[in-house]
């Protein structure tokens, strides 16, 4: 048997014990290590996002050791470290073909849309499973997916040396577009938040400039970018009003680079003819898959993203219901992680 924590109903989880999964043919077992609380968990733990999935166990930023391997799996070795895709699509279709995986008819998402990784192991696809440096922390390796996002997001809006980049947000996620952004060779990077203390901190992983009040955040940007505004505007939180800010800070032929989820309907208005004259761009981004997931793997190995910011805050399985309602009230932690094993 292993532990479980389902979450039962919006704001609460209730720990169970389930047998423990037996993979399938194409399939692994993963013994979990650690779990990351990602925003869209959150969420979800607020019944803002995906409610009709409940009961269910949510966490999909997770790394762990291969367990056992079910029939015609290749590649793999068991008690390897590993990290997994945890975008499930049908493999090939038009979308699958193309890494969009999330336009797949059949998509399904660990810990969104199906049963995730707050629990002790987890059965995964094979083809979905990337082997680990026995060197790496799991602590460190549990940052992948979210950093694979960020990677995502970036090739999106194809980001590249010598573009100026304004974050709006520097919370967990805006960190790692910052950080991400200093590996690229984007420049300058100009970050935005409410909180000075997260201005300053990623002010120390990257940034070249940062601004934590609202009323000084177009004159900040402008100054730092000779008046034009950024090539490129990474909307990092979900507010309807910071993607309208959002569109004033592009430069004439701009990129908005879509990122933070907002809630259902919301909308963005956008002047059609402007956008047509000066030949701006939006495009959204939300969950890196396939070679994101790579990539995002390579920097942690090759330490080209500092993990110390997202490192600390730990609590064990059995107290996961305080780690989520206290989540609100630590503002200093920029990551939480859930903790199975070493």
């Amino acid at each position: 048997m292993m532990r479980a924590a389902i979450l039962m109903r919006p704001g609460r989880f209730e720990l169970q014990d389930r047998p423990v999964p037996t993979p399938g043919m194409g399939e692994v077992l993963i013994r979990i290590a650690r779990v990351g609380i990602c925003g869209t968990d959150i969420h979800i733990f607020n019944g803002h996002y995906a409610a009709d999935s409940l009961p269910m166990i949510p966490g999909h930023e997770f790394t762990g050791t291969i367990e056992a391997l079910g029939p015609d799996v290749t590649g793999l070795r068991i008690g390897d470290k590993a990290v997994v895709d945890t975008n499930v699509g049908c493999g090939t279709c038009y979308w699958c073909r193309r890494n969009e995986i999330l336009n797949c008819p059949e998509m399904r998402q660990m810990g969104i849309s199906m049963d995730g990784a707050f629990a002790e192991y987890i059965v995964v696809p094979g083809r979905l499973v990337i082997p680990a440096p026995a060197h790496m922390p799991f602590e460190v390796l549990a940052l992948t997916e979210p950093l694979a996002c960020v990677v995502r997001a970036a090739r999106k809006a194809n980001v590249t040396f010598g573009q100026s980049v304004a974050v709006l947000g520097a919370g967990p996620i805006g960190h790692l577009h910052v950080q991400l952004l200093r590996t690229i060779g984007a420049a300058p990077i100009i970050v935005t938040d409410i909180s000075p203390d997260r201005v300053a901190l990623a002010l120390r992983h990257g940034a070249d400039v940062g601004v934590s009040d609202p009323a000084d955040v177009k004159a900040c940007v402008m100054q730092a970018t000779e008046g034009r505004g950024a090539d490129i505007v990474i909307e990092s939180v979900g507010l309807p009003a910071l993607y309208q800010q959002a569109l004033q800070l592009i430069r004439k032929g701009g990129h908005v680079a879509a990122f933070g989820l907002t809630g259902a309907g919301e909308v963005l208005p956008v002047d059609i003819l402007t956008t047509i004259l000066q030949e701006n761009s939006i495009k959204g981004s939300v969950a890196g898959s396939g070679q994101d997931m790579h990539d995002a793997l390579n920097f942690l190995v090759h330490g080209r993203i500092d993990p110390t910011p997202f490192l600390g805050a730990e609590y064990a399985l059995d107290d996961i219901q305080t780690a989520f309602d206290t989540f609100k009230d630590r503002p200093d932690d920029l990551k939480t992680q859930i903790v199975m094993s070493d």
